[in-house]
């Protein structure tokens, strides 16, 4: 079985056949989904996603993107929210310094609440980081997270080392499969293989060879293999180990009733 950890099944994208995404990917042996929460004013949506399938589980947060909107926003309240039984993340949220949609000390205030809720909560941070590395380590650190996940990782290995020194995992999208991602294979190759996860970000990041269509779920499979394939080990045991590693840091989620 594999995990989808960080998808956006909630998005347009999927909206005329989101029930025909789900199936193609549990027919690819998908066996758990996350859909992620950007906006507040989108939760309930992302959260109705969750409850209509026990396998299909929530977050609650607000992307970097769209903190500008939400600048006043708190860590109560966060963690209110984080108590519905189908929310099992705090996220995504962090520093997103290539666009600077939000200027970066609202990107930065807002990232600190939500590491606070993830205290408040006991549920871990998914964390986003673009061009911000430095930023983002030094802030996990002064916070005292410890315990998330650097989620669609294309960071540098100084991000890597020092989240895995926190205790954070590190999920795995199909930029790994791109032609100029050497870099990031290399760091895939070092990343102990109990604190990796995978994900499809979808709809976004399509791997090879799918990349240039709309990503979605079942496409995580590729991106294991993927992964398997610079780790040495069958994909198989790359599966085993990611949804092992998923439902350890995901406490709150539950496998699914056939795994």
């Amino acid at each position: 079985m594999l995990v989808d950890s960080h998808c956006h099944l909630d998005f347009p994208d999927f909206a005329e056949e989101r029930t025909a995404v789900i199936g193609r990917a549990r027919a690819a042996g998908v066996g758990t989904m996350v859909t992620i929460c950007t906006r507040l004013d989108e939760f309930p949506a992302v959260r109705g996603i969750a409850e209509t399938d026990p396998d299909i589980w929530c977050s609650v947060g607000v992307h970097p993107h769209e903190a500008a909107d939400y600048a006043e926003i708190t860590a109560d309240s966060l963690a209110t929210l984080a108590a519905h039984p189908r929310v099992i993340g705090i996220g995504e949220t962090g520093l997103d310094f290539h666009y600077d949609h939000s200027p970066r000390e609202v990107q930065e205030r807002v990232f600190r609440a939500h590491i606070a809720a993830s205290r408040a909560s006991g549920l871990p941070l998914i964390v986003h980081a673009r061009e911000a590395d430095a930023e983002i380590a030094r802030i996990l650190h002064e916070e005292r997270a410890t315990a998330g996940v650097l989620h669609c990782f294309s960071s540098g290995r100084a991000l890597a080392e020092a989240a895995l020194d926190l205790g954070f995992y590190i999920s795995i999208s199909g930029i790994v499969t791109f032609r100029n991602a050497e870099d990031l294979r290399g760091i895939v190759r070092d990343v102990p293989l109990d604190r990796l996860l995978v994900e499809t970000d979808a709809p976004y990041l399509a791997p090879v060879p799918y990349r240039g269509r709309r990503n979605e779920p079942a496409y995580v499979a590729t991106t294991a293999a993927a992964v398997a394939a610079l780790k040495d080990i069958e994909p198989a045991a790359l599966a085993a180990a990611t949804t092992d590693n998923f439902f350890r840091l995901f406490g709150k989620a539950a496998r699914p009733a056939a795994a």
